[in-house]
């Protein structure tokens, strides 16, 4: 695996990405400095949350999407119980007396 990046080439990277000039890529960027697109993209990503940049709504979104997910997990599990109560009592109607 490999080393990671020192904190402070990191943070350059950061600053000198957010402050790209108009018709500059994040690919550019990161070919420049020799790390993959989506390694800067993370990192600007992780800088964002870290300075609080991060908008609220985003935050909020991801707490009702977990929760969600959640609930939906829940009702699976009850459908898979009610399922197999119903396979398990129209077997035994079918048992001879």
């Amino acid at each position: 695996m490999p080393r990671p990046y020192p904190k402070e080439f990191r943070q350059d990277v950061v600053r000198v990405a957010r402050a790209r000039e108009d018709g500059t890529t994040l690919k550019q960027i990161a070919k420049d400095f020799g790390i993959s697109e989506s390694c800067l993209t993370n990192w600007m990503s992780i800088a964002d949350r870290q300075d609080g940049d991060t908008p609220v709504a985003l935050v909020g979104e991801s707490g009702e999407l977990r929760e969600a997910k959640r609930r939906i997990r829940l009702l699976e599990q009850e459908n898979e119980v009610l399922r197999r109560a119903a396979a398990y009592l129209s077997q035994a109607n079918i048992a001879p007396k």
